[in-house]
């Protein structure tokens, strides 16, 4: 947790893993080295099913940092789980004049370089992933069109997809329901990210 704040202009900085296993020190060390006093280091350690809104280091940080201060990441992905969230993250910023630095792209948004940058980088992710999902999309119609299955043989059976909610719903944790049918974590991830779609999309 950051201390109160002393002075304005704060140097705060922000690290983020995406499993629960991985480790932040290497991050933690990287910003140690870029003048981040570690008191004012916010983190997350998220899950395959977490979303931006359940990230409370980010939303800390961002409902602590004002106008003047900077924000230094590793790299501009620590930002967002896509480019769309990264992209969200670095407008925010930059119209709340809280500057971010980033180590890795050598992004300093206090300059209007840096901040072209960070736009430039932003919109080639994005476009990147647009280019994927059209990609994805073309090769799923090739494949229709020549009678061939599409997308890769399911790890499970309905019934195997039910029974692994119903545990989850239970408190199981991710790991054992994994090992339990003998598929990864990811599997088990996207059958449960598939279910909260399904009934979001249900809610509406």
């Amino acid at each position: 947790m950051a201390r109160g704040r002393l002075m304005s202009g704060a140097l705060l900085g922000y690290a983020r893993v995406s499993t629960g296993h991985q480790s932040l020190d290497q991050q933690a060390d990287a910003l140690a080295a870029a003048g981040v006093d570690a008191d004012r280091v916010y983190s997350d350690k998220l899950t395959g099913t977490s979303t931006r809104d359940e990230r409370p280091g980010l939303a800390a940080l961002l409902d602590y940092a004002r106008e003047g201060d900077t924000i230094v990441v590793v790299g501009i992905d620590r930002l967002g789980r896509n480019a769309a969230e990264v992209m969200l993250t670095i407008r925010d910023l930059g119209q709340r004049g809280i500057v971010l630095r980033s180590l890795r792209e050598g992004i300093d948004t206090s300059n209007a370089t840096g901040r072209m940058i960070a736009g430039v980088l932003a919109s080639l992710a994005e476009l990147e992933l647009e280019l994927g999902r059209e990609r994805r999309a073309a090769a799923r119609e090739a494949r229709r069109s020549r009678g061939q299955p599409i997308g890769r043989p399911r790890a499970l059976t309905d019934a195997q997809v039910e029974q692994v909610l119903k545990l989850h719903a239970a408190g199981e944790q991710v790991a054992d329901i994994a090992k339990s049918f003998r598929v990864g974590r990811d599997t088990v991830y996207r059958v449960i990210r598939a279910a909260a779609d399904e009934s979001e999309s249900e809610g509406m």
